[in-house]
């Protein structure tokens, strides 16, 4: 078995099709059909169903790709090694995290990282949190941030990075505001019973923040008012800036707490910041290296709540 053609027919069943494959490898859509041809010619059997460029893998083919991705897996787990002793300071190191928040880690981290491995390539991309966890277990990833509700992921090896609580944010001339505690003083916490009446701008609906914000309007019995759903917890602090509305969030987000009110919620809904990698996958220096340069980020940036 061959690794550059293993490579082929691992990324025609992820991509589902020979022209997203062949688009994601740099080759032509013939070129790659003519390998995959080639291979079943050898192997005397398909490794596909085709159906209208829609690729679904046979039994034979998903043997082969069970094969293949552990034999691809060992062949670069070998080469981390091996760079490692021998101290060769090269490679590529391939990063993801959520939006906002990740990228200004990385701009934190990154200039410390590069002193000391200036000819590690590192590949930083803004993912949701669901995908990276997908491409971290289809060995896309070496290393991924996410912010989520504390729970064991089969494969994966997660170390807690901080532990943060969520909190409820009003207008400053809401009703509300006036039971906030002054700049400096702790919060005041809040029951449930008071986000009845509330408007609320929120995280999108599939965002993992939503894992902890729903349930505390279900366990309270309460439908909730949604004005508006975003992608950004900045644009939705905006919103409660402007006095349209109010809005539940990580406090990393208004931890300044200049131009809104903030309450604690009495329950105290908390989520992990965690950094994942395979089970069992050897890290390379470089990678612990920036997994050591993130948790003195985040013990840095840690907010807590006073």
């Amino acid at each position: 078995m061959d690794i550059k053609q293993m490579n082929y027919i691992l990324t025609i069943a992820q991509e589902g099709g020979i022209s997203k494959a062949a688009a994601k490898l740099f080759i032509t859509q013939s070129a790659l059909d003519q390998q995959l041809l080639k291979l079943e010619k050898e192997l005397g059997t398909q490794l596909f169903y085709r159906s209208r460029g829609s690729f679904a893998l046979t039994a034979a083919g998903k043997v082969y790709v069970d094969y293949a991705k552990q034999m691809v897996d060992m062949k670069n787990e070998a080469y981390r090694i091996i760079h490692d002793m021998a101290d060769r300071q090269r490679g590529t190191l391939s990063l993801a995290f959520a939006p906002e928040r990740g990228m200004e880690m990385f701009m934190s981290v990154y200039p410390l990282f590069y002193q000391r491995y200036p000819k590690i390539n590192v590949i930083p991309r803004e993912i949701s949190v669901r995908r990276q966890l997908e491409m971290l277990q289809n060995d896309e990833l070496d290393l991924s941030f996410v912010s989520a509700k504390a729970q064991d992921r089969p494969g994966l090896l997660s170390t807690t990075l901080l532990k943060e609580e969520f909190v409820l944010i009003t207008p400053q001339d809401h009703p509300l505001a006036a039971l906030a505690a002054p700049p400096g003083e702790p919060l005041t916490v809040l029951d449930a019973k008071h986000l009845r009446d509330l408007t609320f701008c929120l995280i999108y609906r599939q965002s993992t923040q939503r894992e902890i914000i729903d349930p505390i309007f279900e366990r309270a019995g309460i439908k909730p008012d949604i004005f508006l759903e975003t992608a950004s917890n900045r644009a939705n602090v905006s919103m409660v800036e402007k006095g349209l509305s109010c809005s539940i969030m990580p406090y990393y987000y208004v931890r300044d707490r200049r131009n809104v009110a903030c309450f604690r919620l009495a329950e105290r809904p908390t989520w992990n910041v965690s950094v994942c990698c395979r089970r069992n996958r050897y890290l390379s220096k470089a990678a612990r290296y920036f997994i050591e340069l993130a948790m003195e980020y985040f013990r840095r940036e840690d907010s807590g709540l006073i």
